[in-house]
C-alpha cells in the first residue's frame, strides 16, 4: 500500500457536480482509491429521504384505516416478478426510479395495518411504535454495551422489570430477541444447562437420551428448537390435549413416569398460553404440580397469550403462570408494538442466561470499564448485534399507560365475543366453540351441504371443499 497526497486525480466524468471535490494537491489517493474524497452527496440523500418518508406518509400512514383501500393488489408470483424492477446492477439508478420502486413495493405488499386485514395474529398500526421504529432505524444501534447504546440498554431493562411484574415475580431476568420461536429455543437450551452445566464446555457426548414435554397444540418451534439443538424431535413428547385443546396434567405425568422407565431423562415442560390455532390456554397450576414433583424446568409459551396478564378481566386465564421458571411473551402481537418485538423472560436472578451464553469476548465485555458493566447485556444473548426491540414496546406504554394496554387486550376480546354472536345469528356459518381468547374458529357451510345431517360423510365432503378451494 502507498500514499502519495499530492499524485492528481483521474478525471471522471460522472462526478455529480453538487459533490465537494477536494483540490487536486490535497488528494490522498491509496490502492486507487480516492480516500479524501467524496462517498456520498448528502444533500441528494437528505432529500431522497425526506421525498421517501411523505410517501410512507402518504401512502402508508394516511391510508391505513381506510376501508376504501385493498389490503393487497395480489400477483401470483411470476406476474409479480415481471411487475417489479428486480434486478440489481453494476451501477446506480437515480432516486426518481428509486422512488417509483418504492411505490411500487407499496402498492404490492399487504398492508397489514388495513382494517380487514385477519391473516395472522398480529394486525393494525400502533402510531407510537411507528415512530419508535422510524428512530431506532435512524439511529441505528446496536444493543449489547452500554457504551453503545446506553439509551436502549436502560429502556430495555425498564420494559423487562415491568413484564416481570406482571407475571407475578419479585425478581428476574430477561432479554429481548427476535421471535417467539426464538424465545422458545432459549428456554429449551436453559433448561438442559440448567440440568447439565457441563455441556456448555463438554457437548452432547456422554448425556443420557433428554426428553421434553409439549401440548400437542403447541406451536412447531418445539420440534425446530429441539431439532437445532441437537435433542432431536423424537425426543419431544406430545401430551394429548381435551377437546378445547388444553394440554391433560394426567396425561403429562403419564409420559414423564412412562419416560423414566424407559431410561430416559426428563428435563423441560413447555406449555402453552394461547395456542395458535384455538386459542387455547393451558391448566399452568396443575403442570406446575407435575414440575415439582419431578425437578423439571417449566416454560409457559405465551408468546400470543401473554398480553392477558395486562388485563385484570382476562389475566386469569394465565393462573399459575408466576410458577413458571421461563416465559416467552410477544408484544407485537395483540399489544401491537411493531415486528419483532419478543421478550424472554426468566425467574432466575443468578445471572443463569449469562452464564448459558456468555463467550466473554474481551474485545467487547471488557470488566475494567469506566461504568458498571452490569450494564453490558450484550453477553447473555446468542447473537451480538441486536436491535432494540423493546423502545418500540416502551413508546407505546409510554403514550397509552398500563391503561390504555389493558383497553387494547380488552377491546380484542370484545370483538372476539361479538363476532360469535354475529356467527351465531348467520345461516350457514358453524362455531366450532365458544373461545376462551381472541381465536374465534368456524366453519363456512356451503348450501349444498346444509341440509346434510353431520357425520362420517358431511365432514369428508366439507372438507373435500376446502381443499378444492385451498389446494
Amino acid at each position: 500500500m502507498s500514499c502519495h497526497p499530492d499524485r492528481e486525480r483521474p478525471l471522471d466524468g460522472d462526478i455529480d457536480p453538487q459533490e465537494t471535490v477536494p483540490s487536486r494537491k490535497n488528494t490522498v489517493f491509496v490502492d486507487g482509491v480516492i480516500l479524501n474524497g467524496p462517498t456520498t452527496d448528502a444533500k441528494a440523500g437528505e432529500k431522497f429521504v425526506e421525498e421517501a418518508c411523505r410517501l410512507i406518509m402518504e401512502e402508508v400512514v394516511l391510508k391505513a384505516t381506510d376501508i376504501n383501500e385493498k389490503v393487497c393488489e395480489w400477483r401470483p408470483p411470476e406476474q409479480l416478478k415481471q411487475l417489479l424492477d428486480l434486478e440489481l446492477r453494476d451501477t446506480g439508478e437515480p432516486h426518481h426510479r428509486l422512488l417509483e420502486l418504492c411505490q411500487d413495493v407499496i402498492r404490492y405488499s399487504v398492508k397489514t395495518n388495513h382494517p380487514r386485514f385477519f391473516n395472522q395474529l398480529y394486525a393494525g398500526l400502533d402510531y407510537y411504535s411507528l415512530v419508535a421504529r422510524f428512530m431506532t432505524e435512524a439511529l441505528n444501534p446496536s444493543v449489547y454495551t452500554y457504551e453503545v447504546s446506553p439509551v436502549f440498554l436502560l429502556v430495555e431493562e425498564a420494559v423487562l422489570k415491568k413484564m416481570i411484574e406482571f407475571i407475578g415475580w419479585k425478581e428476574g431476568d430477561g432479554i429481548f430477541n427476535p421471535g417467539g420461536s426464538v424465545s422458545n429455543m432459549y428456554a429449551m437450551n436453559l433448561a438442559r444447562y440448567k440440568y447439565c452445566p457441563d455441556i456448555k464446555e463438554k457437548g452432547l457426548s456422554g448425556l443420557p437420551r433428554l426428553i421434553l414435554f409439549t401440548s400437542a397444540e403447541c406451536h412447531y418451534s418445539m420440534k425446530k428448537a429441539a431439532s437445532f439443538l441437537g435433542i432431536g424431535t423424537e425426543n419431544v413428547c406430545f401430551v394429548e390435549t381435551d377437546g378445547r385443546g388444553k394440554m391433560i396434567p394426567e396425561e403429562l405425568e403419564r409420559q414423564v413416569w412412562q419416560a423414566k422407565k424407559e431410561g430416559a431423562a426428563p428435563f423441560l415442560v413447555c406449555a402453552t398460553s394461547g395456542t395458535t390455532v384455538l386459542g387455547a390456554f393451558d391448566p399452568l397450576d396443575e403442570i406446575a404440580d407435575v414440575c415439582e414433583r419431578h425437578g423439571l424446568w417449566l416454560h409457559v409459551d405465551a408468546s400470543w397469550g401473554g398480553s392477558a396478564l395486562m388485563s385484570r378481566k382476562h389475566r386469569k386465564l394465565l393462573h399459575g403462570i408466576h410458577r413458571a421458571d421461563s416465559v416467552a411473551w410477544n408484544p407485537h402481537k395483540m399489544l401491537m408494538a411493531g415486528i419483532q418485538c419478543c421478550a424472554f423472560l426468566v425467574k432466575d436472578k443468578s445471572d443463569l442466561l449469562k452464564k448459558c451464553y456468555s463467550a466473554k469476548a474481551s474485545y467487547l465485555f471488557q470488566q475494567d470499564k469506566f461504568y458498571d458493566v452490569s450494564y453490558d447485556t450484550g453477553d447473555k444473548s446468542i447473537q451480538c448485534s441486536r436491535r432494540p426491540d423493546a423502545f418500540k414496546f416502551w413508546m407505546t406504554w409510554k403514550a397509552l399507560g398500563t391503561l390504555g394496554l389493558e383497553e387494547k387486550v380488552n377491546r380484542a376480546l370484545a370483538l372476539s365475543r361479538y363476532l360469535v354472536e354475529e356467527i351465531k345469528k348467520r345461516e350457514g356459518f358453524k362455531l366450532l366453540m365458544e373461545p376462551e381468547y381472541a381465536n374465534v374458529c368456524f366453519w363456512y357451510i356451503p348450501p349444498s351441504l346444509r341440509e346434510m345431517e353431520e357425520g362420517p360423510e358431511f365432514w369428508a365432503k366439507l372438507h373435500l371443499m376446502v381443499f378444492q378451494i385451498n389446494p
